[in-house]
């Protein structure tokens, strides 16, 4: 006999969870001593939400489910931020927390939990009978497997220690398959009607392309039509390496990638949402171009976009370039107009530097430590304005080593979780986790987390003293007392937490970084970087007039609540 505590972690254990993030109580102890008994690794975070964005980025930068585990009550209700924007991620996290006794009347704690984990757009499933514990626990991450969704597995507290059958093993949960009608051939016509005509046609993926496997079919698309490629952000670095691939499509596009992301008269467009984001507020591709939206899910209600597909981007790719190869059309004549890309990166962009004698240019900085750390990297970054400078300058190797924590839900401050969760999932890289000043202390705590758990991080926090998305789109209508502070002594507080820290305020201050390098990445280094705090990044200033009419274009990171 064992205990149901014990019964449920050893079945998830027996179906591959090996890391698990969470804050223990009394709902859960029991479950949490069980799981490491079974030689799975668990990470004490400080706080419960910053649990939950642990396990989401755990899941980006290995295409694993981790557990995140809670108490009941105030335990669940601190995940909601954190779980919302997994849910906005379909990030597929399973969260065992505790509940309310089935035999015993409610106590204080008590709510109606499967009522708010729904609320979230969160599965709740919960363990009534002692009996059916092991099935019950195998299905509920099968679920999230396989539905690609936060699950949240509710363990009665009555319930924990009461005895279940000893067997050999877990059973296997029954597998759920879910089937992606192919398109009809019928529908493929029209999009390749306007492939015939194209001279310039773009391959742009999403996330649900790298999810679908199809980077290689994608470029061999690109290569048959003579095209480009490029990427969203949640894709970033899906075609590094690519000697015809422009990088990011967005906001964050560098300006001779923009410049050719509107020369395109067809885009094909893989898995991606196709959010105000990713179409730069209206302004990529250029308003002539045919946009197809290829995607599993029914197509949302997009305007800009003139044709859709609804099926798997590898499989509706496979089916294009058979047709196309079969036709014999022949590739545009792109890719010999351009002769080659040349130069297409942020880093090789001039600009203005504007760093004075006590504060550096947010451009100056990102490029000097794009120049400065190695290339087999994952950056995490928070929410806010300045998430623009690491993104742009600091390239993905591949779409694992970008975590760009709140962007499904407009979030700030599960930076240094999500970087908790990323030196996890790969030890094997460098973690960089890029924040704001804001962000940062709304998630201090869990920069203590990061500092004992990591073997090799270096966290940049871009200080303008300020909410800078606020002072940069409200400033002129908002209370200057509401969204500027004076300046934070983050180097001070990260000693504090046992981390090595430099104030940087011109790029000579980066020697911290080549010394840090040269000792072999060991441990956490800080840079407490005070930014010039009038730079404002071109998707935000492209951006200010709808904001500010609007209140926020849906999709826009950060647009409900962001820090610089």
């Amino acid at each position: 006999m064992t205990t149901l505590a014990a019964a449920v972690a050893e079945t998830i254990a027996h179906h591959g969870i090996r890391h698990a993030f969470g804050v223990v109580g009394n709902g859960n102890i029991y479950f949490v001593e069980a799981l490491t008994g079974t030689g799975a690794r668990y990470v004490p975070a400080r706080h419960e939400g910053g649990a939950v964005a642990m396990a989401e980025a755990y899941y980006r930068t290995t295409g694993e489910v981790a557990v995140c585990t809670t108490t009941y009550g105030p335990g669940l209700t601190n995940v909601a931020t954190g779980l919302t924007e997994a849910v906005k991620r379909r990030s597929p996290v399973l969260l065992v927390c505790g509940d309310a006794p089935v035999g015993r009347p409610p106590r204080p704690t008590d709510f109606a939990q499967r009522e708010f984990i729904e609320s979230l757009g969160a599965r709740a499933v919960r363990v009534t009978d002692p009996a059916t514990a092991r099935e019950t626990a195998a299905d509920a991450l099968e679920l999230a497997r396989q539905d690609r969704v936060p699950v949240v597995l509710c363990l009665p507290d009555d319930l924990l220690k009461a005895e279940v059958p000893a067997v050999p093993a877990p059973q296997a949960a029954t597998a759920r398959l879910v089937h992606v009608t192919p398109p009809a051939p019928g529908e493929l016509a029209p999009v390749l009607e306007a492939l015939a005509g194209a001279r310039r046609p773009l391959v742009l993926a999403g996330a649900g392309a790298w999810q679908a496997g199809a980077a290689k079919i994608l470029a061999d698309l690109a290569d048959e039509l003579g095209g480009l490629l490029a990427t969203t952000v949640q894709a970033a670095g899906l075609f590094a390496g690519h000697k015809w691939s422009v990088g990011l499509c967005g906001g964050f596009s560098s300006p001779r990638a923009a410049e050719l992301i509107a020369e395109a008269d067809v885009v094909l467009a893989f898995g991606a949402t196709l959010n105000v984001f990713t179409l730069h507020g209206g302004k990529l591709p250029g308003p002539d171009a045919t946009l197809v939206r290829i995607d599993a899910s029914a197509a949302p209600a997009i305007p800009r976009v003139d044709l859709t597909v609804t099926g798997d981007a590898a499989d509706v790719a496979v089916a294009l370039l058979d047709t196309l190869r079969a036709r014999g059309t022949g590739a545009s004549g792109w890719r010999t107009e351009l002769g080659e890309l040349g130069k297409i990166g942020w880093v090789d962009a001039p600009f203005d530097d504007r760093s004075t004698a006590d504060r550096i240019d947010p451009r100056a900085l990102s490029a000097e430590l794009a120049r400065l750390l190695p290339p087999e990297r994952t950056l995490v970054t928070d929410g806010g304005h300045f998430a623009g400078w690491p993104i742009m300058y600091l390239p993905a190797p591949d779409p694992a080593g970008l975590v760009f924590t709140g962007v499904g839900f407009q979030v700030i401050g599960l930076g240094f979780a999500g970087a908790v969760g990323a030196v996890t999932g790969r030890p094997d890289r460098t973690t960089v986790v890029a924040l704001g000043d804001g962000g940062a202390l709304m998630g201090l705590p869990d920069l203590e987390t990061l500092v004992r758990t990591a073997e090799s991080a270096l966290v940049v926090v871009y200080d303008d003293a300020a909410y800078g998305w606020e002072v940069h789109v409200y400033g002129d209508v908002a209370d200057p007392d509401s969204i500027a502070f004076a300046d934070t002594d983050f180097a001070g507080l990260a000693r504090a937490f046992g981390a090595t820290a430099a104030v940087v305020r011109t790029v000579e201050d980066l020697d911290a970084v080549r010394a840090w390098l040269d000792r072999g990445r060991a441990g956490t280094l800080v840079l407490d970087c005070k930014v010039v705090p009038d730079v404002v990044a071109g998707f935000l200033a492209d951006l200010a007039g709808q904001l500010q009419a609007g209140g926020g274009p849906a999709g826009a990171p950060g647009s409900g609540r962001a820090a610089a």
